[in-house]
């Protein structure tokens, strides 16, 4: 027996073999060592596992409120234009799943990993990505989440310590640029955002932001300090990403609309950090057909359904946009979860006025509350309880034209499981 002046002290040689653990959960992951064990597993076993499996991997990060999952997916795509990439291409977005993405991940595969925006500081600390993609901040579960501005502070003062790291940040939001600017290197992004509602006030100062136009892409700036929209060296017009050596490169996706169309360019900005050309990068985004789901065109009785997801009011002032026109029916799902946020009062700021002329069949949990704000924004609905009984129902008002399925997480998720989608 060792004499206790040479032992080692027993928290050092308890991290010592956790973090022997994790390496051969690590190596062992062609036989899905990671996967089987799991994230918090691994966690429990060393609260630094995530800091062990990272070290030594390229990686790029991607966080927002809205498009993170999307984004992941469209820059793992550019990035495996270049090699072996390792994502959580399943929207795994909490330090567990980061775990157990990077625990299965091949050795030398670039890491491309969504990360819930709330958890991005311990993210970028324990990760020390190359690059991180900062897409946007929008209200989102309040109960669960909290305000905005507390994210932008946070993430500012993350940056602010990640010296190698690079934010790839969109320009026209405020929230993001102070954010973005407190760090090193910030690579601007123009996207066009149209969600103006959350950023009204300035968040170095409590300044009023004013917007120079209506259109996309108008320059802003605060009026009492110096934070204004940054010169972009990326910028997305209509259909074309501008890139900084001056092609434009046509944004070509089976992914609908210019939600996705700014989530490309997001991911192409970060792709070429990864050394990926912006036009290869282009090209292998341009084959992502649908996203865990999201997009997918499912057959129910006969009839084709579309799905949709959004999860805030910005995100759904995007997703009426890409809503087939009046007259066609349209089948909407709220939940109201611990994943969505407990309180759906976030429906009064979503513009459902938009639906009138359509018929829309108001399903999931808390679908009398949606019926509620479809009768004070006019719109022809009803309620009808169960996924696959709602489509029916909008499907009885012209069956000809198909049936978009728009629902918010937790009921997008039980719409794919009712449809076998």
């Amino acid at each position: 027996m060792r004499r206790c002046g040479m032992a080692l002290p027993l928290r050092t040689r308890v991290a010592s073999l956790a973090g022997r653990a994790v390496a051969e959960v690590s190596r062992r992951a062609g036989a899905g060592g990671g996967s089987v064990i799991g994230g918090r597993v691994l966690l429990a076993i060393d609260p630094r596992a995530l800091d062990v499996l990272a070290a030594g991997r390229p990686s790029l990060l991607v966080s927002g409120t809205n498009g993170k999952t999307t984004t992941t997916r469209l820059l793992a795509a550019g990035v495996g234009a270049g090699g072996a990439v390792a994502t959580n291409g399943q929207g795994a977005n909490l330090l567990s799943g980061l775990v157990t993405t990077l625990a299965s991940a091949p050795a030398g595969a670039t890491a491309v990993l969504e990360v819930d925006e709330g958890l991005l500081p311990a993210a970028v600390a324990s990760i020390h990505p190359r690059t991180v993609a900062l897409l946007n901040l929008s209200r989102d579960q309040l109960d669960r989440i909290g305000e905005v501005r507390t994210h932008a502070t946070r993430w500012r003062s993350a940056l602010a310590a990640a010296a190698g790291t690079t934010a790839v940040a969109n320009a026209d939001d405020p929230l993001v640029v102070w954010a973005a600017s407190g760090g090193g290197r910030a690579v601007w992004v123009g996207t066009g955002q149209r969600w103006r509602l959350d950023a009204a006030s300035c968040p170095a100062c409590s300044g009023r932001i004013t917007w120079a136009g209506d259109q996309p892409g108008a320059a802003w700036a605060c009026g009492s300090c110096d934070l204004s929209r940054p010169e972009p060296a990326w910028s997305l017009e209509a259909d074309e990403l501008v890139v900084p050596d001056g092609r434009r490169l046509p944004v070509a996706l089976l992914l609908p609309g210019w939600a996705n169309r700014a989530n490309a360019a997001m991911a192409t900005a970060a792709a070429s950090l990864a050394g990926v050309d912006p036009a290869d990068a282009l090209a292998a985004m341009g084959e992502v057909g649908d996203v865990a789901g999201r997009y997918r065109v499912v057959d129910v009785d006969g009839v084709a359904v579309r799905l949709l997801l959004a999860k805030n009011p910005a995100g759904w002032a995007e997703a009426l946009d890409l809503l087939r026109p009046a007259p066609a029916p349209v089948v909407v799902g709220i939940n109201a979860r611990i994943a969505d946020g407990r309180d759906p009062s976030w429906l009064w700021d979503v513009p459902f006025e938009r639906l009138a002329g359509r018929f829309v069949v108001a399903t999931g949990e808390r679908g009398r509350d949606l019926a509620v704000r479809l009768h004070y924004a006019e719109v022809e609905h009803e309620f009808v309880d169960g996924y696959r009984d709602a489509v029916r129902a909008a499907a009885g008002h012209r069956a000809g034209d198909g049936v978009d399925l728009a629902a918010n997480y937790t009921s997008f998720q039980d719409a794919r499981k009712e449809l076998k989608a």
